[in-house]
């Protein structure tokens, strides 16, 4: 049970109390500032607790942003004031100062929760003030200002704002048009009874996998089935976030669930359709592992540029000044944010070429639409990089350098890379990768050629990660790495030439690209990356693509696909092990997008 203070006389016809009381909180009447500190001593140190003006005017909904969001320690609304245990001693101190204050004893409380907000801005603790758009908070000063606050009140619809702002604020064309009409409404439905964000959360990946399964049969009905029940677990994943927005039902659990599931289900939906077409007697297992891999990158390239940039100063460009010209023009934005392909057109494609098409064709539309719109990403990317001004900080460094995923040859050899003068960390990284792979591919299985191009890519990848990565193109490591390493499972198992190397290669880079979604969150949680010790376990990117090369060199095809398989699931038990004991704790940070203030 929350604590919510109401300060002063209430006031006559007000519904606040109710409202508080709808909300989950024990309201309890402070006449003045001694009262409100005493009360606020009574509420145990584990509960929210909320200081509210009893003249407070707006909606139910305002109220809830302000008051009840569990991502925020300290949240805000004009005249109500919100902490979670994390907080209480700054409110605690604030509120002891007010009531020691000259005359603070026999002082009406008027402001006090204003003054309060004010304390905690001056002591450093960040206090959240949610974007209301149409809904009103307020205080009046005076009976007409209260009048005029009730009319704009009447005046507009609470829940249908709610309803706008449980959906995503900015989202694809296929999402916005064709699902969230409609989804929001079942959000809703499920808020109502009961239902969990983790729950539809979890009820949209077991659909998707039963798709995956519906596809793995291999028949005309299977994959059509498949196909739809692709469509509904999307119509759930989108809902399971509304679910959240409509409620501020955020977790810690529901951030790992969310940030991993989407992934999960679509390659596990890879998998299937692989396992269909090999039913059918078409051997689409590379297909498959090759759009794994492009769509990963395409992640980790969005990634990278993004956290490259999350705090940087003077971000300007004459491609950002562009890309904002454009914004501007409605229908532009529209065709950026289509061609780009983001899951719910992808999935949509997805679905209908499974329904109506054969596996071969489906994978060959979808590496086709991802690698223009790769492309045309990272293309964009590079040109706001190389013509923008701006510092990048150590925090961005630091995010692009636990993002490089190095491990401990790379360590061993960064004494040694502090001597040699390179200053193109893309650039190196790129050239380590490019030889790797393509040694890989056209050496014949068995040959210790790769293994030579691979202890060529381990040792350029600490020249690449030994200094800061501030520089302009620096957040193309990542990438970079990331591709090399999964395309030299990708060669090698494909050289291999034996039934089972290839799938034992997908699940070996999807178990290694779990990891890296998981640093990813972490990062973008603020929680860092993962542990020193698992990083080194699973032997960074550069140990892992000499292990493999070394057991292409040594083992026979058939050793060789056994070794993958082992390989796969040793990998995907440490990282699912710490991942689940990390976002399940409640250090773990909560992940989500908001909703569009309407």
């Amino acid at each position: 049970m929350s604590t919510a203070i109401l300060t002063g006389q209430p006031v006559p016809g007000s519904s606040l109390e109710g409202d508080l009381r709808s909300l989950g909180f024990d309201v309890r009447l402070a006449a003045d500032a001694g009262d409100a500190e005493t009360l606020l001593a009574a509420v145990p140190l584990d509960q929210r607790v909320a200081v509210v003006d009893a003249r407070f005017v707006g909606h139910p909904h305002a109220l809830r942003l302000g008051l009840t969001d569990p991502r925020f320690a300290a949240s805000a609304l004009p005249g109500a004031i919100s902490v979670q245990p994390e907080a209480r001693k700054a409110l605690t101190r604030a509120a002891a100062r007010e009531s020691s204050a000259p005359g603070g004893l026999a002082v009406a409380t008027d402001d006090l929760a204003e003054r309060l907000t004010a304390a905690l801005d001056a002591d450093g603790v960040a206090v959240y003030r949610p974007e209301l758009g149409t809904l009103v908070a307020a205080v009046p000063a005076d009976p007409q200002e209260r009048n005029e606050a009730r009319q704009a009140v009447s005046a507009v619809d609470d829940e249908a704002v709610r309803l706008r702002s449980a959906v995503k604020a900015r989202d694809g064309f296929f999402t916005t048009y064709c699902i969230s009409p409609y989804s929001r409404y079942i959000a809703r439905w499920c808020a109502r009874r009961g239902l969990t964000p983790n729950q539809v959360t979890t009820a949209s990946l077991l659909t998707a996998l039963i798709a995956a399964g519906c596809a793995a049969t291999g028949t005309r009905v299977g994959f059509v089935a498949a196909g739809l029940l692709l469509m509904f677990s999307f119509v759930l994943d989108c809902v399971d976030g509304q679910i959240a927005r409509y409620a501020l039902q955020y977790s810690t659990l529901g951030a790992w669930l969310d940030a991993t599931f989407d992934r999960a289900k679509e390659y596990a939906y890879y998998a299937g359709l692989a396992l269909g077409a090999a039913r059918g007697g078409d051997d689409v297992w590379a297909l498959a592992l090759g759009a794994m891999i492009l769509q990963t990158c395409r992640h980790v390239v969005d990634f990278s540029f993004n956290e490259a940039n999350h705090d940087a100063t003077a971000n300007t460009s004459p491609t950002a000044a562009l890309s904002g010209k454009l914004d501007s023009v409605g229908w532009t934005v529209w065709v950026r944010r289509m061609i780009v392909l983001p899951i719910g057109e992808r999935w949509a494609m997805i679905a209908v070429l499974t329904a109506l098409t054969t596996p071969r064709i489906t994978f060959y539309a979808l590496l086709i639409g991802c690698a223009f719109a790769a492309t045309y990403t990272t293309a964009g990317r590079v040109l706001r990089s190389l013509t923008r001004k701006a510092r990048r900080t150590d925090r961005a460094a630091q995010a692009l350098a636990d993002l490089a995923d190095s491990g401990p040859l790379a360590e061993l050899l960064t004494r040694f890379a502090r001597r040699v003068p390179l200053r193109a960390p893309a650039v190196t990284a790129l050239a380590g990768g490019a030889v790797v792979v393509l040694v890989a591919w056209l050496a014949p299985y068995g040959s210790w050629w790769p293994v030579l191009g691979a202890v060529f890519y381990v040792l350029l990848s600490p020249l690449a990660v030994v200094r800061p990565l501030k520089g302009a193109l620096d957040w193309l490591v990542p990438p970079f790495f990331r591709a090399a390493e999964y395309l030299t499972v990708l060669v090698l198992a494909a050289n291999a030439d034996v039934n089972g190397a290839l799938p034992a290669a997908f699940g070996l880079v999807a178990a290694v690209a779990y990891h890296h979604y998981d640093t990813v969150y972490r990062i973008r949680g603020n929680a860092g990356a993962p542990p020193h010790w698992l990083v080194r376990a699973i032997g960074g990117h550069e140990g892992r693509t000499l292990l493999v090369t070394v057991l292409a060199a040594l083992l026979t095809a058939e050793q060789f696909k056994v070794a993958l398989t082992a390989l796969a699931v040793a990998v995907a038990l440490l990282v699912l092990v710490e991942s689940i004991r990390f976002w399940v704790s409640s250090g773990a940070p909560a992940v989500h997008d908001e909703g569009e203030p309407a």
